[in-house]
């Protein structure tokens, strides 16, 4: 049964609040860290989760539908870091910047079967090829502190 974009709409406001949340946590995980290559990386993660969020955003006027202004979980994360973030370390920071990859990589997989036709297509040539980037430079970082 082929979905309506209609009915997309509330799924991609999902996608969208989660993007929306993982740039927050990028901007205040890049005020913490003082590695030069470390920042490097992870502002071009931050850059690859702003141009999500205008892809999404964009995708979502296009079907009609009113992208959501505020950030969801990740954004409860991000405060969270935020308190936190003078206690943690550099390890710690990329640790919980990962795990934030992990939950957005398995968000799009969990949900991408409930978009029609045009917003999966959308997602599996622009965006989930960008979050498994993310995802993997996260995962590279990681290791290379251990």
């Amino acid at each position: 049964m082929e979905r309506s974009p209609e009915k997309s709409i509330d799924v991609l406001n999902s996608f969208l609040r989660g993007e929306m949340s993982a740039v927050e946590t990028y901007r205040l995980a890049l005020n913490k860290l003082d590695q030069p290559a470390m920042r490097s990386s992870l502002q071009d993660c931050l850059r690859s989760h702003e141009e999500r969020v205008r892809v999404l955003s964009s995708h979502i006027r296009s079907i009609g539908g009113q992208p959501a202004s505020e950030s969801g979980a990740w954004g409860t994360f991000a405060k969270l870091f935020e308190g936190g973030a003078a206690m943690l370390g550099d390890k710690a920071t990329i640790a919980a910047l990962e795990e934030g990859e992990d939950h957005g990589r398995d968000d799009y997989k969990r949900d991408l079967d409930k978009l029609d036709l045009d917003s999966r297509q959308l997602l599996e040539a622009q965006v989930i090829p960008q979050q498994l980037r993310t995802h993997r430079a996260l995962s590279d970082m990681k290791k290379s502190l251990h």
